[in-house]
């Protein structure tokens, strides 16, 4: 049955922005063939993701939830302490489900490395704080349902200015961690994007 979804995509981000727990009485649009941009962060907005290879684990993870649960992934970005994508309703499931399995998967592989670091290695940001975190991402996610090309262009546009906005790079094809090459050229990039049906 589809649930009624409510809210301010600018109070959400607001919310994000300033650490602060997602509001109550955000309810998600599912089963109307929508695409859906969505919002999660790292736990306390941890920049838990600022390293290569975390960012590299998040985009493999992507990928095979992708394939495993057969959802359409038109854009994404992945940032020191958030993410976002662009992402079709699966065939099984709703997007919580999807994100369920990706956040599952990728704090098991970050947490399973961190286990096997040399004693030397660095830690993790949430390790130096009062030992280890028993959580990698924020429980919530903030979902906007995207009907119409406008909007899809415009969250793409979004995510793909995030890392120059962020003063991370000075153009978005400097940050591989996004589906911004396969706009411009096709080229595929770190993850296999779906083209629009």
């Amino acid at each position: 049955m589809p649930q009624v979804r409510c809210g301010n995509l600018g109070l959400a981000v607001a919310f994000l922005a300033l650490g602060f727990a997602m509001p109550a009485g955000l309810k998600r649009y599912y089963g109307k063939s929508h695409l859906h941009f969505i919002t999660f962060s790292c736990y306390r907005r941890l920049p838990l993701l600022k390293t290569v290879r975390a960012r590299d684990i998040f985009v493999q993870e992507l990928g095979r939830v992708r394939d495993e649960m057969e959802f359409r992934l038109l854009g994404y970005v992945v940032m020191p302490e958030h993410v976002h994508l662009l992402m079709s309703e699966p065939k099984r499931g709703t997007p919580s489900t999807v994100l369920q399995k990706l956040k599952l998967r990728v704090s098991r592989k970050m947490r399973k490395r961190r286990k096997l670091a040399g004693v030397g290695q660095l830690r993790l940001p949430f390790e130096e704080v009062g030992g280890p975190s028993r959580a990698f991402w924020q429980p919530r996610f903030y979902d906007f349902n995207v009907y119409t090309k406008g909007k899809k262009t415009e969250k793409l546009n979004y995510m793909h200015a995030n890392p120059v906005t962020r003063r991370l790079v000075k153009h978005p094809k400097e940050w591989p961690w996004s589906s911004w090459s396969f706009y411009p050229q096709g080229e595929p990039g770190l993850v296999r994007m779906d083209a629009e049906e």
